[in-house]
């Protein structure tokens, strides 16, 4: 029999293992199957908390820490990854700016900026890369990516004439009477950014970006009041100083209006997460010749099949009939959709009656023995061969 290729393409288990832990244990409990399986591990994200881990990993790039302004302005330890092809710099906003980063006590969207975002992009436009891959979930702002433009170099002055020297964010948005591109950082016009966005509210409105997310970064109704007003006087000016109409783009809402200032500000583009992620590593070219691939998250439900990592790999995968088996923490029972867009099959690693804390804290058990199972199965057909003895075992 010729030699299995397997490809593991894992999103992470969320609070318990990373896409690459949960590769580690899909690749164990296959290597006591079939051993001397071709294993080609691709750890995934779909442009949310940890895509830059995966992306890193999977194409053998490397981490950059970078100590930036974080949402309240107080210096913070970020970072962004470089691809394997030296010339890729993805980073997470929330890295910078996210929401984890703010005290609950202290979470004001009038307050916070996106400065450390734009900072993080210029590191790594400084480093070399020319090609930005930006992740905008998670953000604690609502700036309309003014503090990101500021980092990068664009000018903010009040009615008088006066610059804005403070950190531009959700509050000092309607001073904004005139903005200057001229000291723009010109990498940024040599590079080619793309945003990951998996929304799509405009920037304005009772769908938009203040009144959808804002409240969860701890406005209260009189804040979400003023936040729109402040976006609705900002977004005019930018509109007028880079000649793009932006506020209406699907996405434009994203991470407090960072999508529109990305759009406006830096020539970004904004696409799915996944698909970013997917061609960034090449998904395309390395699952061809697989056999089977084994993707995953923490929680599988009818939301999985829109825009999610496993719907992307499964999508992939069925251009290439290679069969998919999602490995899963919970297995919703409003699934059936996730079988026409290419998944084969779904298993839950909870073989018994157990509490999440229990699951979440013996998560690589539990896929490795799941995986194990799914293979023991697969072997029948594709006559692989193990060497495992049978013997009783706890958490090991």
């Amino acid at each position: 029999m010729s030699r299995l290729k397997i490809v593991l393409a894992p999103d992470s288990f969320k609070g318990s293992l990373s896409a690459s832990g949960v590769c580690d244990a899909m690749e164990a409990g296959i290597r006591r199957v079939c051993p001397d399986a071709e294993i080609v591990k691709i750890p995934m994200a779909d442009g949310g908390e940890g895509t830059v881990e995966a992306l890193v990993s999977s194409t053998g790039g490397r981490i950059e820490k970078v100590t930036v302004a974080g949402p309240l302005g107080d210096p913070v330890e970020a970072f962004y990854g470089i691809l394997g092809d030296s010339m890729t710099a993805v980073i997470e906003m929330a890295a910078a700016s996210g929401l984890p980063l703010v005290p609950p006590e202290k979470r004001n969207p009038l307050k916070t900026t996106t400065y450390g975002t734009g900072q993080l992009m210029l590191a790594a436009l400084e480093k070399g890369c020319r090609r930005l891959i930006i992740g905008i979930g998670g953000s604690a702002t609502t700036d309309c990516g003014t503090g990101m433009a500021q980092a990068l170099g664009v000018r903010f002055f009040r009615r008088d004439g006066e610059e804005i020297s403070g950190y531009m964010n959700g509050e000092r948005m309607v001073d904004v009477e005139r903005i200057d591109l001229a000291h723009r950082h010109p990498l940024v016009s040599e590079a080619e950014i793309t945003a990951a966005c998996d929304v799509d509210n405009p920037l304005l409105g009772p769908c938009g970006s203040v009144y959808t997310y804002s409240r969860q970064k701890g406005a209260t109704d009189e804040q979400l009041a003023i936040l729109e007003a402040n976006m609705e006087s900002i977004i005019g000016v930018v509109e007028t100083a880079t000649s793009k109409t932006v506020r209406d783009t699907p996405g434009a809402g994203a991470a407090g209006g960072l999508g529109a200032g990305l759009m406006a500000f830096a020539g970004a583009d904004l696409r799915p997460g996944i698909r970013l992620v997917l061609d960034a590593c090449g998904f395309r070219e390395k699952i061809s010749g697989a056999s089977l691939i084994f993707t995953g998250e923490g929680k599988v439900d009818w939301q999985t099949a829109f825009g999610k990592t496993i719907s992307g790999v499964a999508g992939e995968a069925k251009q290439q009939s290679i069969p998919v088996i999602v490995i899963a923490g919970a297995v919703g029972d409003d699934t059936d959709e996730l079988y026409d867009i290419g998944v084969t099959s779904l298993f839950s690693i909870c073989s018994m009656p157990m509490n999440l804390d229990e699951a979440m804290k013996h998560a690589d058990v539990l896929i490795r023995r799941s995986v194990e199972r799914v293979m023991r199965l697969a072997s029948v057909s594709s006559g692989c061969s193990h060497t495992l003895s049978r013997r009783n075992e706890n958490w090991s």
